[in-house]
């Protein structure tokens, strides 16, 4: 009787389990401005740990990869890359965002030459597809740079073009991050869009008692603001997963309003 018991309670447990479908995954892969912080450096904020809020997580799940410093170079030396090829399942989707440290020439521990830098994309590119998953190349984000006279500049010279032409190249959907988050901060200008990033006063958080001024890495309210612009970038390349991306609002004037007057 007990025997029979465990076999049907076995099949019941294998029936659900077939039933369930699989969730569709995102892997994120790249560096801090994506990557989900340590505790000892809140506030701030990537935005890739914003990203299932715009999800319908029923269906879609996030593992998020990316990590401070890293270029598509050391991303592949250190075996980052292998562990998201090893783990795809057909279906699954790939967003590639490198740059900031790939473009770092002054660095030599992350430093990766242009070519190099084409290269790498191209393979994670080829590799994704090869398992059957979706890659999806994102230039890198803007950081926060204005003249004196107030105009916006972006640093990251030729990179953002290049994953551009990998992208045309290999046919691949292009989410121009850096594009969308430079015209972002043209609208903010220097004052209002210190609220997207890492500013803080000494002594107003406890991880930085001498207080901050972090113009590459955001807070919770940039971190969510940048997710939203992937998302958006997502929907306009008309792939699939826009079925699964969710409507919410994102509070941009209030925020502004809060903290530097903005009406």
């Amino acid at each position: 009787m007990i025997a029979q018991r465990d076999l049907l309670a076995a099949l019941i447990v294998s029936a659900l389990t077939v039933a369930a479908p699989q969730k569709i995954t995102i892997h994120l892969a790249g560096d801090s401005t994506m990557a989900e912080k340590l505790a000892t450096k809140r506030p701030e904020t990537g935005w890739g740990e914003m990203l299932p809020q715009y999800l319908d997580t029923s269906a879609v799940r996030v593992v998020n990869y990316a990590r401070n410093g890293r270029s598509t170079r050391t991303f592949i030396s250190e075996g980052r890359w292998q562990e998201i090829v090893d783990s795809l399942r057909a279906g699954d989707y790939v967003f590639i965002q490198f740059g900031h440290n790939d473009e770092s020439k002054d660095k030599t521990d992350r430093y990766t030459p242009p070519a190099d830098y084409k290269k790498n994309l191209t393979k994670f590119v080829s590799e994704s597809r090869a398992k059957g998953a979706i890659p999806v190349l994102m230039t890198p984000v803007a950081r926060r740079r204005f003249h004196t006279k107030g105009d916006f500049y972006d640093t990251h010279g030729e990179y953002p073009d290049l994953v551009r032409s990998v992208a045309s190249t290999e046919g691949v959907a292009l989410v121009d991050m850096n594009r969308s988050s430079g015209d972002l901060l043209r609208l903010f200008g220097p004052g209002a869009s210190s609220a997207l990033f890492l500013q803080l006063a000494p002594g107003e958080n406890a991880n930085y008692p001498n207080g901050v001024n972090d113009n590459t890495h955001f807070s919770p309210f940039g971190a969510r603001v940048m997710a939203a612009l992937a998302v958006e970038g997502l929907r306009a390349a008309g792939l699939p997963i826009a079925a699964h991306l969710r409507q919410i609002p994102t509070p941009i004037v209030p925020a502004l309003r809060d903290s530097s007057g903005v009406q």
